[in-house]
């Protein structure tokens, strides 16, 4: 994966569940508030001590809270309506920290290519923002297994007229492309000789939407959950059935997590140990479902798989 002379590629990013929901800007804006209420007065969560493996987790256990880096983006980690963090990674957050110990969790927001270096930096204790697992990201956290996997799906034009079906259809009928900020899709289309000059890069899938709507754009590529999501009241597009990126000649298929640091090995473990549970008991799909998840996200992927290991 991330072959030289191409864009690294990115996660997830930029998510909704309707079309005239919130801009991913005013997510952020909204998120904020909440986050302020446990970064006041503590910007970064304490410095590790040394113990092999961390000892994040008992040091969480005390505090009674754990801190999510989150994006603002639906249907990964937002906040609804009321006010009220949600998502598919909170919602897994809340269950599993739960069985660890963990009372609450708290979200802290920030724009998703800074989810890594806050992490890094102890702003946050874990990113629970539907991450993907890539070797570029491998070499700076550990993961843990994938909570889904996913395929790409683009938003067309109701009927599909220039018969956009995957990347090399976009680039042999030379149609607009367009994707959103920091999505694993910029790569893909780079892959199959869209240059990255050519992209429309939109905020979020909402724009992207706009954007074939008003023909700005003849397709916008996005994960399967994402494009499903959008297109639910459109009157002008339709998603495309989900397919596999061909990257370095191989379908592709995409895995998310949950990120932590690389010492912090203990919490991830243990995190792990607790999502396998939940996977077996079939609860995982009951979490994930509200958010547009199916059985075909459902995964057996590790994150040593698709970290390349």
């Amino acid at each position: 994966m991330a072959p030289p002379h191409r864009t690294p590629l990115r996660g997830i990013s930029d998510q909704r569940s309707t079309t005239s929901g919130p801009t991913r800007r005013s997510l952020l804006a909204g998120v904020a508030a909440l986050g302020a209420l446990g970064a006041a007065g503590c910007s970064r969560v304490a410095a590790g001590s040394g113990v092999e493996g961390g000892d994040l987790l008992d040091r969480l256990k005390a505090q009674g809270v754990a801190r999510l880096g989150i994006a603002g983006e639906i249907p990964f980690g937002y906040i609804d309506k009321n006010g009220e963090l949600t998502g598919e990674a909170p919602e897994l957050a809340k269950v599993i920290f739960k069985r660890l110990g963990v009372d609450r969790v708290q979200p802290v927001p920030t724009e998703f290519g800074s989810l890594i270096p806050g992490l890094a930096s102890q702003q946050f204790d874990v990113v629970a923002a539907g991450m993907y697992i890539n070797p570029d990201r491998c070499q700076q956290v550990i993961f843990a297994d994938p909570d889904y996997q996913m395929l790409d799906a683009f938003v067309v034009r109701k009927g599909n007229p220039l018969g956009l079906h995957n990347y090399k259809d976009v680039f042999e009928k030379k149609a607009k492309f367009s994707t959103g900020t920091g999505y694993a899709q910029i790569a893909y289309a780079v892959e199959h000789g869209i240059e990255e000059s050519e992209h429309l890069i939109v905020p979020d899938q909402v724009a992207g939407l706009n954007a074939v709507e008003s023909g700005r754009a003849d397709v916008f590529a996005g994960t399967a959950v994402t494009v499903r999501q959008v297109v639910k009241k459109s009157t002008k597009a339709e998603a495309i059935e989900p397919f596999s990126p061909i990257i370095d000649g191989e379908p592709k298929v995409d895995g998310g997590a949950f990120a932590f640091r690389p010492n912090e090995t203990n919490l991830r473990d243990a995190f792990n140990v607790e999502l396998h549970k939940l996977k077996e008991s079939g609860e995982l799909l009951r979490i994930l479902k509200p958010f547009g998840f199916t059985e075909n996200e459902m995964t057996d992927l590790t994150a040593k798989e698709l970290c390349g290991g």
